[in-house]
């Protein structure tokens, strides 16, 4: 049977702002399960990073429970914070903004093990090697700052520092949006190799439609702070329900010129997430919009694992 890694119950941020209380993540439910990748996609400022920063208590929740292996872990003292953070790791969107320039990089990586302690310096510098080995970087780098590096490589470093003490799941905040296209293929088959072999559990989080088709088991669409859509990763591309899924999947580019194009265009204003009213936050901006979307959505299992919060969605089903 499939052991849980992570599971999310009704999770909330809110931040206050002159105008009011903006709902940066509501009421999200999910799990995860061990050795598997849910991906996370949605515009930008949909809550997606603020999403996998409140589960590693970057930043505090408002409300809600974040379970981590059967364990209740949303508000913790210092001490089972250090410990919760050498199981729990993020690797960052931008290698460069999250690399302290002033290291080199066996001392980027060896950083982690400096601050757990336990480990004598030869045996910190030797791990730090196993490590730069284990992500593709050459021993002779060892030396280097992150300013002399190229984009993937830097982004190896901030892998190999995610790595170092051997976590059990990782945030993975848009790891590859900032590279090359060809040098987002090599990092990605690296995270996909390295969770093989570790076992490791990902929350991969991208606006990118077609890295999360490639890189996850599980999707999960976010729109304005709410979860919209969940299903595994094929389903959801063969069969999407939510008009915001439809949009998004229609948006992704097809290299043929030939193929016709059946992009759905979003019209109408995007709604506020200060304050926001009850309802689906989706319906400004819905074709098939009618009174019952100003009631609240639930999100509901309409086939095995997949879910949606649009009361039309058996009845837009066949719909295009």
């Amino acid at each position: 049977m499939e052991q849980v890694s992570l599971e999310v119950k009704n999770l909330k941020k809110y931040f206050n702002t002159p105008k009011g209380l903006l709902h940066a993540v509501d009421n999200v439910n999910f799990r995860i399960y061990e050795g598997k990748t849910l991906g996370v996609v949605g515009e930008s400022g949909c809550g997606k990073s603020t999403l996998g920063r409140v589960i590693l208590h970057l930043l505090d929740s408002t409300d809600g429970q974040i379970l981590f292996e059967g364990e209740d872990v949303t508000h913790v003292d210092k001490a089972k914070l250090r410990a919760l953070r050498e199981k729990m790791q993020i690797i960052f969107q931008d290698p460069y903004s999250s690399l302290n320039p002033r290291m080199s990089v066996s001392e980027i990586i060896m950083e982690p093990l400096q601050l757990k302690g336990g480990m004598s310096h030869a045996e910190m510098y030797e791990k730090t090697k196993k490590l730069m080995d284990t992500v593709g970087l050459a021993a002779r780098l060892e030396n280097a700052y992150p300013h002399e590096l190229d984009g993937g490589r830097r982004q190896r470093i901030g892998i190999a520092r995610a790595l170092a003490l051997n976590p059990r799941f990782i945030v993975c905040d848009e790891p590859v949006s900032a590279l090359d296209v060809s040098i987002q293929a090599q990092v990605l088959n690296l995270m996909l190799d390295l969770q093989e072999e570790r076992n490791l559990t990902y929350l991969f989080i991208t606006h990118d439609l077609s890295v999360v088709k490639y890189f996850s088991d599980d999707i999960m669409v976010m729109y304005l702070g709410q979860v919209v859509e969940k299903a595994p990763s094929n389903e959801l591309f063969a069969r999407p329900y939510h008009p915001y899924t439809k949009a998004l999947l229609s948006a992704i580019p097809v290299p043929d010129v030939h193929a016709p194009r059946n992009r759905i265009l979003l019209k109408g204003e995007i709604t506020s997430p200060i304050n926001p009213q009850p309802g689906c936050r989706f319906a400004a901006r819905c074709p098939y919009a009618t009174p019952e979307c100003s009631k609240e959505q639930e999100l509901r299992e309409i086939l095995p694992n997949h879910y949606v919060a649009c009361h039309r969605a058996e009845e837009l089903m066949d719909k295009k």
